[in-house]
């Protein structure tokens, strides 16, 4: 494509070059030829007015040799034999003329140009008398006519020559501003064919590959997007399976001994070893998103009430004593129902695989006016390294654990500018607290732990209701 515009814009080039140096040229070449033939004119005219007072030949040849064809032997006059007392023709000067064209310019009574070896002569008839015609010859060189017409030319064909030469060039660079960016993007459109999804184009070249290239990044953009979601999606499903697995595996350990008991809870943990490889394998390859979006909220206090309804079900089952508190009025959070629903059923879900059956736990609500704290604790053996457990992936060595637990409470706190902590609770087991901001911003350090000093102390004195 490149070099087919070269081709062409060299070809409309030297075609309006030839077409306007060629005339111009030729129009170069007849001014000149005017000019010589006009100055001719000129140094002939200056002999008529001698020639109209006296026909004398001295008088006449110092007339001639003061004319500048003259005195370089160019100029010639010749006087009809009529107009001498000896009845003569008089020629003063070198002519170059035959007698037939001098008499054939009497005759006429015009100026004639005659071509003559080495050049050209300009006749010019003069009348001496009422019947008698002179005539003044001035001889023009080949060269005089041609003065300044070859410096011309060459001056033209140097005008065309740099014309054709910028012509490529700037046609060259066209090429390459039109071409490099329609290359790029067909690389970048190769690259993503192949896999590479972080690859983009720059946008820059002509109007219609700029748009373009803002399309085929927006296009990428927008792929990249739909798998994360896929990946994310397909990790949060795999995810909450992990309710209902933790109630067969309850229920599979109170059935007792026998084959048919052994094999339910093989099963069971097969499942749970299938839903956790799905787990590792999405979370593995997709990037961490936001939950929820713009415009996404919920009810913190119905949605944790209802989920405790589920969970107290389990633990009147294994005897754990439940406490729900600071869910007696709406709480409202920027974050979507199933988001919260499913951070909240992981912690509640780590508590049953990880303390032994009769541990009891709490759900604490608290309200600090720009956040909402939510406390999981329960009177397990507490965590022996939160800030391994908090690392992101730090948990996926621990038995039976994808780590992607914590990463689902982390990802709703931190998408409201919260965070998530673990250290000691008021049972003496673990404690988990989320802090979900509702206005975005990270909340300071020290009023932060102040409140949250203050709820734990506020905690301690309320009563335990039982669900």
């Amino acid at each position: 494509m490149r070099w087919a515009l070269v081709k062409v814009c060299l070809a409309v080039t030297a075609m309006v070059v030839v077409a306007f140096a060629v005339p111009l040229g030729l129009v170069v070449k007849e001014m000149a030829r005017d000019r010589a033939f006009s100055d001719a004119e000129r140094q002939a005219a200056t002999i008529g007015p001698t020639l109209s007072i006296t026909t004398d030949r001295a008088q006449l040849e110092k007339a001639v040799l003061t004319t500048e064809p003259g005195a370089a032997g160019r100029m010639a006059v010749h006087i009809p034999a009529t107009g001498e007392p000896d009845g003569v023709e008089v020629d003063i000067g070198r002519g170059h003329a035959t007698r037939e064209e001098l008499e054939t310019v009497r005759v006429s009574g015009r100026a004639a140009i005659t071509e003559v070896t080495g050049g050209s002569v300009l006749l010019q008839p003069t009348a001496v008398g009422p019947e008698d015609i002179a005539v003044v010859e001035v001889f023009v060189p080949e060269d005089a006519v041609s003065h300044g017409v070859t410096t011309a030319w060459l001056m033209l064909a140097g005008v065309g020559v740099a014309l054709i030469v910028g012509s490529v060039a700037v046609a060259d660079r066209l090429g390459v501003r039109m071409v490099e960016p329609a290359r790029r993007l067909a690389g970048a459109a190769h690259d993503l064919g192949e896999g590479r999804l972080g690859t983009r184009v720059r946008e820059e070249g002509p109007d219609e590959l700029r748009s373009a290239a803002v399309a085929f990044n927006s296009m990428a953009d927008q792929v990249v997007q739909l798998l994360a979601n896929e990946r994310e999606l397909a990790a949060d499903l795999s995810h909450r399976l992990r309710t209902p697995l933790t109630v067969l595996r309850l229920n599979a350990a109170s059935l007792g001994d026998g084959p048919a008991a052994e094999q339910t809870r093989a099963a069971v943990e097969q499942l749970e070893g299938e839903v956790d490889t799905i787990i590792r394998t999405a979370r593995e390859q997709r990037p961490q998103t936001q939950p929820g979006g713009p415009g996404a909220g919920c009810d913190a206090s119905e949605v944790i009430r209802e989920r405790m309804g589920f969970w107290s079900a389990l633990a009147e089952d294994e005897g754990r004593e439940v406490r729900l508190a600071g869910v007696d009025r709406t709480l409202r959070i920027p974050v979507a129902r199933p988001e919260l629903a499913a951070g909240l059923d992981a912690l509640l879900g780590n508590v049953f695989r990880h303390t032994p059956e009769g541990t009891a736990f709490a759900v604490d609500v608290h309200h600090s006016g720009d956040a909402v704290i939510v406390l999981v604790s329960d009177a397990g053996g507490g965590i022996a390294d939160p800030k391994a457990a908090l690392a992101r992936g730090g948990a996926r060595d621990a038995v039976g654990s994808t780590g992607l637990g914590l990463d689902i409470v982390r990802r709703v706190a931190e998408s409201t500018g919260g965070d998530v902590r673990i250290g000691r609770s008021v049972l003496g087991g673990t404690e988990v607290r989320v802090w979900i901001g509702l206005d975005g911003q990270r909340p300071r350090q020290r009023g932060r732990g102040h409140r949250v000093g203050r709820q734990r102390r506020r905690l301690r004195g309320a009563g335990r209701p039982n669900l």
